[in-house]
């Protein structure tokens, strides 16, 4: 009858004593079951609404554990190095007996620290013209075999500036079979064009960090209005929008060109601007008012490095401050010449030996999350040696890390040897104190102690 549910109040008078007993028992456990039933679900919902509270709480804690450990730091290293050029001396002693020509003297030494760097520049002063333009020439009209462009790649050298005096030497029709060959060997190239559809400037990302590079040359003035002039050679229409150039006369013009180029290098991503610079005055040591105004301009734009050629001669580093305080651009006005036959006993125009001296000039930068930074900033010079070899003479450049680097590091005779302790001293005295001003602002290691 318990069981069954089916007592009325009134049977329950009814029941023996014996059966009360056990119907209060059952109805007390059963009691305590349902309070225990309710207090295990009330339980259990304050737990999960606890742990719905502390999810937020543990969240907040995991990501500010994220937010506050360092977002790894990674680095780029970019070497540059001058001008490139093969005169008609250095064609012969290229040479071979079977008519090829073998530039590897060239790089031999340096491509070490070409190879070393994420990316190495060099200026290439020479155009790709083929047998087409006619035969291999050097100064005035410079035409080199193409096999140079395959030392310049085995060398490490991975990206070329191309907008000079002497791009458009073998005319419209070498400035684009230049631009095809490096392309055929996979060597980058900024500052010329082969078509209006291939970019006038890059933008490349290097572990990580995008950096922005444009390369200008000077034009000379000519009598036709809105036609571009290199070495007082008017130059084809066609290839007025295929070389980035600028003229001291429309300097305003430029000004608004690189401010444009500087806007669209952010807007695709770059972190730095480097800006290459074909400027300035043959064999002059020092700048001159056109490269102080222009870097003073460039580097109130935003631009953050300057790595200027033209001279043939090493010209002095300098630290610029923009005119609105906010930033400093590290200038070096010209890295001297990377290889050529502008040697000390035949340069009437320049004597002194300078035109033998180059630099390899290389800069860090560091990223981490409060940015990118300029980390180092370096400069190794350089000597050209000229020796019999080949079928004439041979060339080769090496980077001198200390005066005696020549005898000690290079076996060279005693008189190379000499030669290139005088380089070394010679470009010491030009770049030392400006680079140690940028060094020291930088908070990195000092060159020329």
């Amino acid at each position: 009858k318990i069981i069954n549910n089916r007592l009325s109040f009134k049977e329950l008078d009814n029941i023996t004593a014996e059966e009360r007993r056990i119907f209060l028992t059952c109805s007390a456990a059963v009691l305590i079951a349902v309070i225990a039933l309710i207090a295990f679900s009330v339980n259990a919902l304050i737990k999960g609404s606890d742990k719905d509270k502390d999810t937020p709480s543990d969240n907040k804690n995991i990501s500010s554990a994220v937010s506050s450990e360092a977002v790894p730091e990674t680095y780029a290293t970019v070497i540059s190095t001058g001008d490139i050029m093969v005169h008609s001396t250095q064609l012969t002693g290229a040479k071979t007996s079977s008519g090829e020509y073998d530039f590897s003297a060239f790089f031999k030494e340096t491509a070490p620290y070409f190879k070393a760097a994420d990316l190495a520049v060099a200026n290439l002063e020479v155009t790709f013209g083929g047998t087409e333009s006619g035969q291999y020439s050097g100064y005035p009209v410079f035409n080199t075999p193409d096999s140079l462009a395959d030392t310049i790649k085995a060398s490490g050298l991975n990206f070329l500036i191309t907008a000079n005096n002497h791009a458009y030497d073998t005319g419209l029709y070498g400035l684009k079979r230049t631009a095809q060959v490096l392309k055929q060997r996979g060597i980058e190239f900024i500052g010329t064009r082969e078509t209006t559809d291939d970019p006038s400037f890059a933008v490349k990302e290097i572990n990580g960090i995008k950096i922005g590079f444009a390369n200008f040359t000077y034009e000379t003035s000519g009598q036709t209005a809105g036609r571009k002039y290199l070495n007082g050679a008017i130059i084809a229409g066609e290839a007025n929008d295929l070389i980035n150039s600028f003229s001291y006369d429309r300097i305003d013009a430029f000004y608004a060109d690189a401010a444009d180029m500087i806007n669209e290098m952010k807007s695709g991503g770059a972190e730095y601007i480097v800006f290459y610079m074909h400027w300035g005055n043959e064999y002059k040591l020092s700048p001159d008012t056109w490269q102080k105004t222009i870097a003073q301009k460039l580097s109130n734009l935003g631009v953050n490095m300057i790595i200027g050629s033209h001279p043939h001669v090493i010209e002095p580093v300098e630290l610029i401050r923009s005119e609105d305080g906010e930033s400093t651009t590290v200038c070096i006005y010209s890295m001297g010449n990377c290889v050529s036959n502008q040697r000390q006993e035949i340069m009437d125009s320049c004597p002194t030996g300078h035109t033998e001296d180059g630099v390899l000039f290389s800069f860090t930068l560091k990223k981490n999350k409060d940015g990118v930074t300029l980390n180092s900033l370096d400069l190794i010079p350089t000597w050209v040696n000229k020796y019999k070899g080949g079928s004439g003479y041979l060339y080769t450049v090496y980077p001198l890390e200390s005066a005696d680097d020549g005898s000690t590091k290079y076996s060279l005779d005693s008189a190379s040897a000499a030669k290139a302790a005088k380089s070394y001293e010679r470009t010491k005295a030009i770049v030392a104190a400006g680079l140690t001003e940028c060094q020291q602002a930088i908070g990195c290691e000092i060159t020329f102690k």
